[in-house]
């Protein structure tokens, strides 16, 4: 397997509402998106939308807040348990034992934020998010990585960024 890199500007928060939107439906239980950027950058805001996109397509309606205090929001589309988890408070592997996230890696759709806590422990067939600023108001590049061939096709299938 070889590194693979994908990269989109995303011009407002909108159009990375709309990559969230357009992501939500290629996932499937087992998945694992790891979300990487300084405190600021979209992470919880493409989780909420992409999140909020699964729920609406089953016809389903829940707040999805940020899990910063309690480390873990758990949600059920109807198809697929969704594990958000934010990270940023532990220190790394061990802090995370008791959180179930290496079981729900196997079984659940899982957005990890601030994977670098994960150490070596994250999944190896994740896709990876880095999202960055760019200097212009709003304006953000989104590179997703990946080893896994598997996400090739599934990224083609998400199409040029828009605005909402």
């Amino acid at each position: 397997m070889q590194d693979n890199r994908q990269q989109i500007t995303l011009v407002s928060p909108e159009a990375t509402s709309a990559l969230a939107r357009r992501l939500a439906p290629l996932l499937e239980a087992g998945d694992c998106l790891l979300l990487e950027g300084p405190i600021g950058a979209g992470k919880s805001h493409f989780a909420r939308a992409l999140i909020t996109a699964r729920l609406a397509a089953q016809g389903r309606s829940e707040d999805v807040p940020s899990p910063t205090f309690t480390l873990v929001q758990t949600y059920d589309d109807g198809i697929s348990e969704i594990w958000h988890a934010d990270l940023y408070r532990l220190n790394g592997p061990a802090d995370i034992d008791e959180l179930g996230l290496w079981e729900a890696f196997d079984s659940a759709i899982c957005l990890v934020e601030w994977p670098d806590r994960l150490g070596t422990h994250a999944p190896p067939k994740a896709l990876t998010l880095s999202l960055t600023a760019t200097g212009k108001a709003g304006e953000r590049h989104a590179i997703f990585t990946f080893s896994a061939d598997a996400w090739q096709e599934r990224l083609s299938a998400i199409g040029a960024p828009d605005d909402g």
